[in-house]
C-alpha cells in the first residue's frame, strides 16, 4: 500500500501503520523512531489526502521518550512548511496542536533553540482557528508559550492579534452537544492568555476601552473583568497612557449604568486599577501616579457627595470607596478629602432620610478601615476628626428615625472594632447608648441591632461591658421583677423584663462576662420559680432562650464551655428536682417549672451545654449526673436538702413529677461525644425501656423513648446492643397488638426505628415492614403514617449530627429505595378507609428527599401523587402540595404531561376550608408558570378567572398569594 501509485491506497497504508504505532510508539528503540520520523516528514509532501493519517502517525512519534534530539525541531519546522493547517478538518487541525503541546511537555530547551521562529510558526498554524474545541487547546498553547518564557521576538503583535481576534467571545453551544464546551470555558481560556504578560498591554487596553464602550453587555463585563485580570501583573508604566481613558469609561458606566453586574464588574475594575499603582515603587525623579490617578477621581465625584438627594451621589461615593480600599495609602489619599466633607454634609441637612444617606457613606470608609486594623496615629485623617465622628455616630444614636438609628448602630460598632479609636469616656458613652437602645427604644428592630452590637464589641472590650453594662441590666432587671404593677403597665414590663434577659445573653461573648451574666440569669430564674404569678411558665421560658443563647456562644471557647456547664447543668437540675418533690409533698408549689413548655425550654440548654466538653470533662459531669437518676445521688447538686428522695425511676401516682426530669436526663446522656463511657448504660436502657411502654403521661413516654433511641443509636455494635434491641422488640410488639398503650407502643417503634435506619443497622427493615403493617390498622394508621415524617426530618434535639448521633450520609435516599416501593404496593392493596394513611406516609417521605433524586423518580409516582391532591386528608394535602411545588420548577418537561390535572386539582384545593392547603395550592398555581409557555396558553382564561375568587378571601396571606399567582398568569 505505501508505495501504490493511488494516493487513497497510500493513504490507508499509512492509515494502518499510523494505528500500530498508537497502539505500541512506548515500545520503539531510538533507531526505529528515528527512521520513522524520517519517513513521516518525507510523507508531508504528499498528496493532501494521505496528510491526516501522517499526522496521526506523528502524534504517536512526538510521546515516544526515545525520540534523538534535534527530531522535534525537524517535525514542526517540516509541518510548519509543508502544512497548511487551516485547510485541514477539526479533529486533523487538533492532531497537530496535540503534537505541538507534546513536544512543548518534554522538548522545551529543543524548542526555544528555534528562538521566534517557532512562535512565528505557531501563529501561521493558529490563525484563522474557528473551532471551540481546538480553540481551548491553542489558547493554552499561547500560555504556555508566555508562562516558558519562550522567545516571542517581533512577533508579540502577531501573538496578540492571532489571539484577540476572538475577544469578546460570542458561542452559544448546540443543542445536546456531546463535547460540554461552554461559553465560560472559552472566556476563561482566552482572559487566561490576554492577561498573561505586559507585553501585551500597549494593544490590548485600547481594546479593552473600545468594549467597555459596547452595547452589549456581555461584552462589557467581559472586558471590566480582563482589565481587572491584566491589573495583578501591570505595572506603572503599562498604565499611564491609558489612565484618563481608562477612568473616562468606568466613571461613565457607573454613573449611568441600569445594570448592577456592570457596575460591581467596574467597581472592581477600579479597585484593581488603584491597587496595581499603589504597588508601584516611587523613584525621587517619576511622578506619583497614585496621587494624580486618585485626584482625578475625587475632582469629579467630590462635589457629587453634597447632593444626598441627587441621583450621583451613592455611584460617586462607591467609586470613591472602591479606589480608597486598594491600599493603605490610597485610603489616607481619599479620606483626607472626603471625610471632613461628609462630617460637614451631616452637620448641615438637618432630613433624617439625608443625613442616613451621609452616615452610609461615611460608614462605607469607616468598614475600610477594618482592613487595615489599628489605627496609624501619624497618617490617619480618622484619628484628627475622632471627635467630629463620634458626635455624629452618637446623634444619629438619639435620632427618632428608626433607620437613621440603625445606621449608627452598624457605625459604632465599625468605630469600636478600630483598635485606639474610641477613648474611655467615649466607651461608657457606647454602653449607655446601647443599653437604652436594647432596653427603652420602641422600635424592635434597633433594640434587636443595639443588643447584636454589644455582642460584637463585648469581646474587645470584657473589662467595660462585664463592669458597666452587666450590672445596670442586673439592676433593671430586678427593677422589674420586684415592682408590683396595675394591670396595663404589666404587658410593657414583662416586654421590659425578656429584653432584659436578651440583653444579658447578647453581651455574653467573652469568658469574663459570662462569669458574669450566668449567676444573674440563674438567680432570676429561682426567683420566678418561687413566685406564683400566671405568667412564670413564660418567664422561666424566657431565661431558658438567654441561658440557650449563651450555651452556643460559649461552645467554641473551651474554658467558657466548661464553666458554663458545671455552673448551669447542676442548677437547673436541682431546681427541677426541687420543685418535682415539693409536686410529691406540696401540689401547688413549683408547677411552673414542670409545665411542658418549660422542661422542654431546658432541653436545649442542656444540650448545648454538653456537646462540645471534651471527652474527659463529659466523663466527669455523667458520673454525677446519671447515678442522680438512677440511684437518687443528690450530692452533687447545689442547695440539696430536699424533702424526700427522688426516685424517677420507680412505680408510684406520686411520683410522676420526678419521671417528667426525665427529659432532662435525654438532654444530657443524648448530647454526649460518642466515645465517652456511660456508667450503668445497660441498667438506665432497661429502665427507659420500661418507662416508654408504661408511662400514661405522653410526655414522660415520648421522652424516655427519645432517650432509650439516642442511646441506642450511639451503643457500639454487638452482643450487648442485640440483647437491649430483642427486649425492646419484645416489649413494643404485644403492646403494639392491643391493650390501652398502643400509642406508647408506637411512639417508641418509631424513635427506635429512627435510631437504627440512621445508622444503617440492619434491624431496621424488620422495624420498617412493622410501621408499613399498621398503616393498615384503622386506628394507630394515620398516627404511623405521620411517624414517617419523623423517619425522614431531621430531630431538634436528639439524633442529630450536632449531638454526635451516629447519621450515615444517605439515609435518606437508602430509606426510599426500600420502603417506597412497600409504600405503593400497600396502596393499591389497601381498603378503602386506609388508603390515605399510605399516601400520607408516601407524602412525607418523598418531601424530605433531596429533590435531584426525586426528580429522577418522579414518572413511576407522579399519578400517586395527584391521586394523594384528592385524599380529604388536609395533611396529605398540603404534604403532596409542597412537594409538588419545587417539582414544577426543577422537572417542567415530566409535569407539563400532566397539566390539565395538575390545573384542575390547584384550583379546586384553592377553595380548601384550610387555610394553609389554599395558599399551598396558590404557590403550586403560581409554580406551574415555570411551565413552557405553549402548554399554558389554553388554560390561562380559566385559570385567571379561578383565581379572581381567593383575591377576595378573608385571610390577608391567603390574598398576598392569590395576587402574586394572578400577576403572573
Amino acid at each position: 500500500c505505501l508505495e501504490n501509485t493511488d494516493p487513497r491506497m497510500r493513504g490507508r497504508g499509512i492509515q494502518l501503520l499510523s494505528q500500530v504505532l498508537i497502539q505500541c510508539y512506548s515500545l520503539l528503540q531510538e533507531k526505529e523512531v528515528l527512521h520513522l520520523v524520517l519517513f513521516y516528514e518525507s510523507r508531508l509532501q504528499d498528496h493532501h489526502l494521505v496528510i491526516p493519517s501522517v499526522l496521526q502517525g506523528l502524534r504517536a512519534l512526538s510521546m515516544c521518550e526515545v525520540l534523538s534530539p534535534g527530531l522535534a525541531v525537524s517535525v514542526l519546522k517540516a509541518i510548519f512548511q509543508e502544512v497548511h493547517v487551516q485547510s485541514l478538518l477539526q479533529l486533523d487541525r487538533h492532531t497537530v496542536y496535540s503534537i505541538i503541546t507534546n513536544f512543548m511537555g518534554t522538548r522545551e530547551e529543543e524548542l526555544k533553540g528555534l528562538g521566534a521562529d517557532f512562535t512565528f510558526g505557531f501563529i501561521q498554524v493558529m490563525d484563522g482557528e474557528k473551532d471551540p474545541r481546538n480553540l481551548l487547546v491553542a489558547f493554552q498553547i499561547v500560555r504556555d508559550l508566555i508562562a516558558k518564557n519562550y522567545a516571542l521576538g517581533p512577533f508579540v503583535e502577531e501573538l496578540f492579534e492571532v489571539t484577540s481576534c476572538y475577544f469578546p467571545i460570542d458561542f452559544t453551544p448546540p443543542p445536546n452537544d456531546p463535547h460540554g464546551i461552554q461559553k465560560e470555558d472559552l472566556i476563561l481560556s482566552l482572559r487566561a492568555v490576554l492577561a498573561s504578560t505586559p507585553q501585551f498591554a500597549e494593544f490590548l487596553l485600547p481594546l479593552l476601552i473600545e468594549k467597555m464602550d459596547s452595547d452589549l453587555q456581555s461584552a462589557k463585563l467581559d472586558s471590566l473583568q480582563t482589565l481587572t485580570a491584566c491589573c495583578a501583573i501591570y505595572g506603572q508604566k503599562e498604565l499611564q497612557e491609558f489612565l484618563p481613558s481608562l477612568w473616562s469609561s468606568l466613571r461613565r458606566e457607573v454613573f449611568q449604568t441600569a445594570s448592577e453586574k456592570v457596575e460591581a464588574e467596574c467597581l472592581a475594575a477600579l479597585h484593581a486599577l488603584s491597587a496595581c499603582l499603589s504597588r508601584s515603587v516611587l523613584s525621587s525623579d517619576t511622578e506619583d501616579l497614585l496621587d494624580s490617578f486618585l485626584s482625578s477621581i475625587l475632582q469629579d465625584c467630590r462635589h457629587h457627595l453634597c447632593e444626598p438627594d441627587m441621583k450621583l451621589v451613592w455611584p460617586s461615593a462607591k467609586l470613591l470607596q472602591a479606589a480608597a480600599g486598594a491600599s493603605l495609602r490610597a485610603y489616607h489619599r481619599v479620606t483626607h478629602s472626603v471625610l471632613p466633607l461628609l462630617l460637614e454634609q451631616y452637620t448641615k441637612h438637618p432630613q433624617s432620610s439625608q443625613r442616613r444617606t451621609i452616615l452610609e457613606m461615611l460608614l462605607g470608609f469607616l468598614e475600610l478601615q477594618q482592613k487595615w486594623g489599628h489605627v496609624e496615629e501619624d497618617e490617619s485623617t480618622l484619628l484628627t476628626l475622632q471627635a467630629p465622628v463620634c458626635s455624629v455616630v452618637f446623634s444619629a444614636l438619639t435620632d427618632p428615625s428608626v433607620q437613621l438609628q440603625l445606621v449608627g448602630i452598624r457605625a459604632l460598632t465599625v468605630l469600636g472594632s478600630l483598635q485606639g479609636f474610641l477613648s474611655p469616656s467615649d466607651l461608657e458613652l457606647v454602653v449607655d447608648h446601647l443599653i437604652r437602645l436594647a432596653l427603652r427604644e420602641e422600635d424592635s428592630q434597633s433594640s434587636k441591632a443595639a443588643m447584636e452590637a454589644a455582642g460584637s464589641l463585648a469581646p474587645i472590650y470584657p473589662k467595660v461591658f462585664s463592669g458597666r453594662m452587666v450590672p445596670r441590666l442586673e439592676e433593671e432587671l430586678q427593677c422589674v421583677s420586684s415592682s408590683e404593677w396595675d394591670e396595663e403597665s404589666s404587658h410593657d414590663h414583662c416586654s421590659l423584663r425578656q429584653r432584659c434577659l436578651q440583653a444579658l445573653a447578647a453581651v455574653s461573648t467573652h469568658t469574663s462576662i459570662v462569669r458574669e451574666t450566668i449567676p444573674v440569669l440563674l438567680q432570676h430564674l429561682r426567683k420566678v420559680q418561687r413566685g406564683s404569678e400566671a405568667g412564670n411558665a413564660q418567664d422561666m421560658v424566657s431565661v431558658c432562650q438567654s441561658l440557650h443563647r449563651v450555651a452556643l456562644q460559649c461552645q467554641q471557647d473551651a474554658e467558657g464551655c466548661w464553666y458554663y456547664h458545671q455552673t448551669v447543668v447542676p442548677c437547673l437540675l436541682a431546681m427541677a428536682v426541687q420543685a418535682a418533690m415539693q409536686e410529691s409533698t406540696h401540689p401547688l408549689l413549683g408547677k411552673a417549672l414542670l409545665e411542658e413548655e418549660v422542661l422542654a425550654a431546658m432541653v436545649p440548654v442542656i444540650s448545648a451545654a454538653t456537646t462540645h466538653l471534651s471527652p474527659e470533662l463529659a466523663a466527669q459531669s455523667v458520673s454525677h449526673v446519671v447515678p442522680l437518676f438512677l440511684d437518687g445521688e443528690v450530692s452533687f447538686l447545689p442547695q440539696n436538702s430536699f424533702p424526700c428522695s427522688f426516685q424517677p425511676f420507680e412505680d408510684g401516682e406520686c411520683l410522676e413529677a420526678q419521671r417528667r426530669l426525665v427529659a432532662l436526663l435525654m438532654a444530657f446522656v443524648c448530647s454526649l461525644p460518642r466515645n465517652v463511657a456511660i456508667p450503668q448504660q445497660e441498667r438506665l436502657l432497661r429502665e427507659l425501656l420500661a418507662l416508654s411502654c408504661s408511662c400514661n403521661c405522653p410526655f414522660t413516654a415520648t421522652t424516655a423513648a427519645k432517650c432509650f433511641a439516642g442511646l441506642v443509636n450511639k451503643h457500639p455494635a454487638g452482643q450487648q446492643l442485640d440483647e437491649i434491641l430483642q427486649l425492646a422488640v419484645n416489649r413494643m410488639e404485644p403492646g403494639l397488638a392491643e391493650g390501652p398503650r398502643r400509642t406508647q407502643a408506637l411512639t417508641l417503634l418509631l424513635w427506635v426505628t429512627k435510631a437504627l435506619v440512621l445508622r444503617y443497622h440492619p434491624l431496621s427493615s424488620r422495624l420498617t415492614d412493622k410501621l408499613l403493617d399498621l398503616l393498615g390498622d384503622t386506628e394507630l394508621g394515620p398516627a404511623a403514617a405521620d411517624g414517617f415524617s419523623l423517619l425522614m426530618a431531621e430531630s431538634p434535639d436528639v439524633l442529630h449530627k450536632g449531638c454526635h448521633a451516629d447519621v450515615r450520609i444517605m439515609f435518606r435516599q437508602r430509606f426510599f429505595t426500600d420502603n417506597v416501593p412497600k409504600l405503593v404496593q400497600g396502596f393499591h392493596g389497601a381498603g378503602p378507609d386506609v388508603k390515605a394513611n399510605y399516601l400520607k406516609g408516601l407524602s412525607h417521605v418523598l418531601n424530605h428527599l433531596p429533590k435531584p433524586v426525586l426528580v429522577t423518580e418522579l414518572p413511576t409516582l407522579l399519578s400517586l401523587l395527584l391521586e394523594a391532591l384528592s385524599c380529604s386528608d388536609r395533611v396529605v394535602q398540603l404534604s403532596t402540595l409542597s412537594c409538588l411545588q419545587p417539582l414544577l420548577l426543577e422537572a417542567p418537561q415530566i409535569m407539563s404531561l400532566h397539566v390539565d390535572t395538575l390545573v384542575t386539582k390547584f384550583l379546586s384545593l384553592t377553595s380548601s376550608p384550610t387555610m394553609a392547603v389554599r395558599i399551598a395550592a396558590l404557590r403550586c398555581a403560581h409554580a406551574l408558570t415555570s411551565l413552557p409557555t405553549t402548554v399554558l396558553l389554553p388554560y390561562k382564561a380559566r385559570v385567571i378567572r379561578a383565581l379572581a375568587k381567593p383575591l377576595d378571601d378573608k385571610k390577608r396571606l391567603v390574598r398576598k398569594e392569590a395576587v402574586a399567582a394572578r400577576g403572573e398568569w
